[in-house]
């Protein structure tokens, strides 16, 4: 990496951190390391241990996310906040749009909701690209942005309703197969795995328009920690892509304590039926959202944000070491 990039790269997280530290948001430093994790069945994590006096060891892993921490402070001081901080995913390659470590912008904006958030997010990404010098991130990230919901893209370029196809006992395999894919077999097989071939082969290929959109209205079917939406059907989540790549995830984010329980029975069970790497969790964790505010966080990939500001096509072009 060139110094010119790193300029780049480092005037852009101070942009970003202006953007918050402006409208009154407290940034945080939170561990790297933790003793437990949010279980996360889609995740593969790195273990460690912390030797202690006397030889005896304590096992930690790196976090894929700060959340774990970061609502920590919000259940006990209920103020918005972000962070920018390494995370760490395992089991993934590295290079194009990857890197087992990488860099995170999350933030959370108490009594708000995932449509806030969607704006919010707007207007960091404007405010970001008309401090760019090129008019290429002046006119790629100009919002406002398209707005397409989880069932309209289906319809669109899968061809078919999703919600009508997954309540039917084979509805989703049929489809699959109809557009040429082959669904996993066994018993493991659920509506959100057969959800998910579909949407990375048939609707996420599409999502390659000269400016972002944002994709909203997540199937409940998938389990997940955002808020259920009115119907029940759908959760108010979304996430922002960009020459078909995913640059940010966001929820209202789940404030009732049973299912924030149910969502950890839930994932710990899937957890440790299918992950190569088991970690601690806290099965307590729940409580902290008894009174837990209102809230919806975002968290933001800011090397494949810095990517495409940038106009550059890989996530190694912009980070000063890649992994490989």
């Amino acid at each position: 990496m060139d110094l010119e990039l790193l300029h780049e790269r480092a005037r852009i997280i101070r942009q970003t951190r202006s953007f918050f530290d402006t409208r009154g948001y407290l940034e945080l430093d939170t561990p790297l390391l933790s003793p437990d994790l949010i279980p996360e069945s889609c995740l593969e994590v790195f273990a460690t241990s912390r030797i202690l006096p006397g030889g005896l060891s304590k096992p930690y892993w790196l976090i894929p996310s700060p959340e774990l921490w970061m609502k920590k402070i919000i259940a006990q001081h209920r103020v918005s906040v972000y962070q920018i901080c390494k995370c760490f995913r395992n089991g993934e390659s590295a290079g194009f749009l990857h890197n087992p470590e990488f860099t995170m912008l999350e933030y959370y904006t108490v009594g708000a909701n995932y449509l806030d958030s969607l704006e919010l997010t707007e207007a960091l990404f404007a405010c970001l690209s008309q401090q760019q010098d090129s008019a290429y991130a002046r006119t790629r990230f100009n919002p406002p942005f398209e707005r397409l919901t989880v069932a309209e893209a289906f319809s669109r370029y899968a061809g078919f309703d999703l919600f009508a196809a997954a309540e039917k006992p084979y509805g989703l395999a049929d489809e699959a197969r109809r557009l040429g894919l082959e669904p996993p077999s066994g018993d493991s097989v659920t509506t959100a795995n057969l959800n998910d071939l579909i949407f990375i082969h048939a609707v996420e290929p599409h999502l390659k328009q000269q400016q972002p959109v944002f994709l909203l209205d997540y199937p409940a079917f998938v389990s997940t920690l955002a808020k259920r939406g009115q119907d029940g059907t759908t959760v108010e989540r979304w996430e922002l892509y960009y020459n078909g790549i995913e640059l940010a995830n966001c929820f209202s984010e789940e404030t009732d304590p049973q299912r924030v329980r149910d969502f950890f029975e839930h994932e710990t069970k899937a957890k440790q039926q299918q992950s190569l790497v088991q970690h601690h969790v806290d099965h307590d964790y729940w409580k902290i959202f008894q009174g837990f505010p209102a809230c919806s966080g975002v968290a933001l990939g800011l090397d494949r944000l810095i990517m495409a500001l940038l106009g550059r096509s890989t996530i190694d072009s912009v980070v000063p070491f890649s992994m490989d």
